[in-house]
């Protein structure tokens, strides 16, 4: 063991000054020899065929390569699975250039390659292609009428549990109750980093794959499958990601494109996707949510049912986890959960961060407000009297849970006592302020991963996973816990990653990437440590030479005896003795199925919100947030916070800003573009608070940790929406919440 203490220290970023000076690069950064350029064509619309493809004018160009369409792509992967990734849900995935049928506005239908993107993106427009236009429905209002499809199930969240107790009689009987609906639209991910591919065409028609991806292993295997290439031929690489937020967790249709051109014209290839056509690739669906409350006379709920129902496209059936989380936050006895999805003409949707809970949270904390206002009851010690000690769902005890303290400790901070419950009582000049609050819970998961560490005669470690690095810090915690594990400062670490010759592990999502990744990091590490004991004890004179593996700790740089530090050997002297010119290890770790099966794990917070609202003018100002996280051990509060503030700010985005608008006339979004797809600038965010609750937990992995990126966007949307209803009277109950709704 070790006591170099560097987990829970706030570190800085290890990978900032790579960022700063622009040396870290991305996807479309790599400037490989000989490089041409390929430029997506998308359909204009919605549904129908391709009649006609007319590209004389285009190949006649000097400089123009290739048109590559459904007419002139070689027959790939005729299995319809060999298209299906790591997290593909129930259905046949969208295969590019497969055929003449349109299954969704801008599909590509063409890509044109030529020696500079310039010169690729004229040529792109001048291309001549004919459509036969047939009926599309985009709307999911007309689809309510119609009837909609059961969810399947299919993407690896659970379907919602069987109802429990007999909800309908408890809601009929209840002495207060709400039946209410919650909408929201459909929200695109629109990170920074545009997707992109660069394809380095090798010698023997090997492949260096530059990638923007959150798994670069997922994307080698599609690639592998689809174009039946070995592991040695398709090595995909992706060290830094500009955003992901869920986005990137599928191989996107560059990612074929840009290998496809690379092989058949066996020429290094990039594809790059514009902003327009970064809507084209899954979105958080369009949501219609239904929520009943009802309540005994002791303000204890008496019954809950929740229904949700969102979009899917014609050809998978995406479903997301949205009520689930209904049945296990509160303690009731009588509920009902359902689920169903509309068949649209628009591409599959796809995970988006807290993908399920961000929409079901929000319905459900919304709806605890309404429930405790109509009770008479404190919006928060309505949800401490319903505070549930087992998950229900699941009937097992929570491994850990301190929401409890999350609320308590979240309203002492923002100072929840001082609120007056009255709607409309507190006014701030022209302005209306409220309060408003909520909750959330997410899963706490591991996965299986693997690393590989080695230990050099000058004492730098070097540490390699494949995992991926999206801007959460995964560079630095990965860092810190080698370092503390053999000892060793932070500085002598070189932790690598993003690379499918590197050791497997998971796509980066879920929140399980510090837990999966950091336990293989943490295992290899003792591995290493175990093997530096015995070559210690070789060393003439050894003053460990009876010791075990738990008579020992690593300290800075020694290997020495726990119970007596001055019997000491120092680590880089270990190596250099051995006559090795390095020492390695490695470990693949996995979660205790065995235990973790008879606990629910998860990490939970409470959000607490101030907001003014402009009486005359409906503008709605988010002045003050305070979020208290529950997620276990937390590696590097420094990154931790960044990773909540980066959420909370997302949930006022959802709040207020977010929508993909649809022309249904066209069955196209209209505000694809940073400028009318709205999000916060500087100037739209204030005071943020963010507090970690201690928490202890062996269960969930050996790390304790828990995962923060998803739990802390949740509840923010719904504390905004109470905050603005305790600030006007006015209850708005579809996102976002825009000035017209209020005026």
């Amino acid at each position: 063991m070790s006591t170099t203490n560097y987990i829970g220290q706030a570190t800085s970023r290890v990978d900032g000054p790579a960022k700063v000076a622009g040396t870290a690069k991305y996807a479309a950064e790599f400037n490989v020899p000989n490089l041409a350029y390929g430029y997506v064509v998308s359909s204009p619309i919605a549904k129908g065929k391709i009649t006609k493809i007319d590209a004389a004018a285009v190949l006649a160009l000097p400089g123009v390569l290739q048109v590559f369409s459904h007419e002139n792509v070689p027959t790939l992967a005729l299995l319809d699975r060999s298209y299906k990734d790591d997290i593909a849900p129930g259905g046949s995935p969208f295969r590019p250039l497969h055929n003449a049928e349109i299954k969704f506005s801008q599909q590509p239908v063409a890509l044109v390659v030529a020696d500079t993107f310039e010169l690729a993106r004229y040529a792109a427009s001048i291309l001549k292609i004919e459509y036969e236009v047939t009926g599309h429905e985009t709307n999911i209002e007309t689809k309510r009428s119609q009837g909609f499809e059961p969810g399947t199930g299919k993407t690896g969240f659970m379907p919602p549990p069987a109802p429990r107790g007999n909800p309908d009689q408890a809601l009929a009987a209840a002495m207060h109750s709400i039946d209410q609906e919650y909408v929201h639209g459909t929200q695109h991910h629109n990170p920074m980093e545009m997707f992109a591919t660069t394809v380095e065409y090798l010698e023997g028609g090997k492949l260096n794959v530059y990638d923007k991806t959150q798994g670069a292993f997922n994307s080698q295997q599609v690639i592998r499958k689809v174009f039946g290439l070995s592991k040695e031929d398709a090595r995909v690489i992706s060290k830094y990601t500009g955003g992901g937020f869920g986005s990137g967790l599928r191989p996107q249709y560059q990612l074929f494109m840009a290998v496809l051109a690379a092989l058949e014209l066996k020429h290094s290839v990039r594809v790059s996707l514009t902003r327009q056509q970064m809507f084209s690739l899954g979105h958080r669906p369009h949501t219609l949510q239904t929520v009943q409350l009802g309540t005994k006379p002791d303000g204890s709920l008496a019954a809950l049912q929740h229904h949700a129902m969102h979009e899917t496209s014609r050809f998978e059936d995406y479903t997301e986890n949205v009520v689930n989380w209904s049945g296990m936050l509160y303690q009731c006895d009588n509920v009902k959960l359902g689920y169903q999805l509309a068949k649209l003409d628009v591409y599959t949707p796809q995970d988006m961060r807290a993908p399920g809970a961000a929409t079901g949270s929000f319905a459900l904390e919304v709806a605890m407000d309404e429930m405790a206002y109509a009770a008479g009851l404190d919006p928060l010690d309505f949800r401490i009297r319903n505070y549930a000690v087992r998950d229900q769902n699941l009937d097992k005890p929570f491994s850990s849970k301190k929401l409890r303290e999350c609320y308590h400790e979240g309203a002492a901070k923002f100072g929840w006592e001082k609120r007056n419950p009255a709607p409309r009582s507190t006014r701030r000049g022209t302005m209306l302020v409220g309060s408003g609050m909520a909750g959330g819970v997410w899963d706490a998961t591991q996965q299986k991963a693997a690393a590989k560490v080695s230990l050099t005669a000058d004492g730098k470690l070097t540490v390699q996973s494949g995992t991926n690095e999206i801007g959460t810090g995964t560079y630095t915690i990965m860092t810190q816990i080698a370092a503390e594990t053999l000892g060793l400062p932070l500085e002598a670490v070189d932790f690598q990653l993003g690379d499918t010759t590197f050791p497997a592990a998971p796509i980066q999502g879920g929140s399980w990437t510090a837990a999966s990744v950091g336990t293989a990091v943490k295992e290899a590490c003792d591995a290493l440590g175990e093997k530096l004991l015995k070559l210690a004890q070789q060393l003439e004179g050894s003053p460990l030479e009876d010791a075990s593996f738990e008579d020992v700790e690593f300290v800075n740089g020694q290997l020495r005896l726990r119970l007596d530090p001055n019997q000491a050997v120092v680590i880089r002297d270990i190596v250099q003795a051995s006559g090795e010119e390095k020492v390695e290890a490695d470990a693949t770790a996995r979660p205790n199925m065995a235990k973790q099966q008879q606990y629910s794990l998860h990490a939970h917070n409470a959000v607490f919100v101030e907001v003014e609202v402009d009486e005359d003018l409906g503008t709605i100002h988010v002045t003050r947030v305070v979020n208290a996280v529950a997620a276990g051990r937390i590696i590097n509060p420094k990154t931790a916070r960044s990773q909540v503030l980066g959420s909370v700010v997302w949930g006022i985005s959802m709040a207020l800003m977010e929508e993909t608008v649809m022309d249904h006339k066209f069955g196209r979004y209209v505000n694809h573009n940073y400028a009318e797809y709205h999000i916060p600038v500087c100037a739209d965010i204030h005071d943020i608070d963010v507090l970690f609750v201690e928490e202890e937990d062996d269960i969930v992995n050996p790390l304790g940790v828990k995962g923060i990126g998803e739990v802390g966007m949740l509840g923010v949307a719904a504390a905004i929406t109470n905050a603005v209803y305790h600030a006007t009277g006015k209850r708005v109950r579809e996102l976002p919440l825009t000035i017209d709704k209020l005026l």
